[in-house]
């Protein structure tokens, strides 16, 4: 994603996010921060035209969705499995050991996408969707293990 994406790229995330749609001043900061501690991406349709987009935030060796979207009509077409495997693509080539996200509760379809993709839920952040209440459930998938830390038999 570039900035001569950003006005595509908003008006999209207005449809397809009314109650909480990212400003298009944010998505500018988000990209502000490419390629140090984020990495967006669009789909194109074959005429050009942006049917989705996705970011990540990895710092730190842990990774975040930021966010993924994608066009109702061309919802089931693998768009979003194809964003999401880019981002969890990312999060390994910058040796992510974890990569979170939040999706709303009531989203089953995007949590279900998530479940394909080995995230388990790990917590739920009430009334995190404002200003409709909805809780966020929070889901995590590991990218690798953790390498052993501290003091073990050998080291002392």
């Amino acid at each position: 994603m570039t900035g001569a994406d950003l006005p595509a790229v908003h008006r999209l995330e207005q449809v397809l996010f009314p109650e909480d749609a990212w400003s298009e001043e944010l998505l500018r900061a988000e990209l502000a921060d490419q390629p140090r501690t984020r990495h967006y991406v669009v789909a194109e349709a074959s005429g050009g035209d942006i049917v989705g987009y996705a970011g990540l935030a990895a710092a730190g060796g842990q990774a975040d969705v930021q966010t993924i979207g994608v066009r109702d009509d061309q919802r089931g077409s693998g768009i979003g499995a194809a964003l999401l495997t880019e981002l969890l693509d990312e999060a390994a080539r910058r040796n992510s050991e974890s990569v979170f996200l939040e999706v709303r509760a009531d989203n089953d379809g995007a949590r279900r996408l998530y479940e394909r993709f080995g995230f388990d839920e790990v917590g739920v952040r009430k009334r995190y969707y404002q200003p409709s209440d909805v809780d966020a459930i929070v889901m995590c998938r590991k990218l690798r293990a953790r390498p052993p830390m501290g003091f073990n038999k050998e080291s002392m």
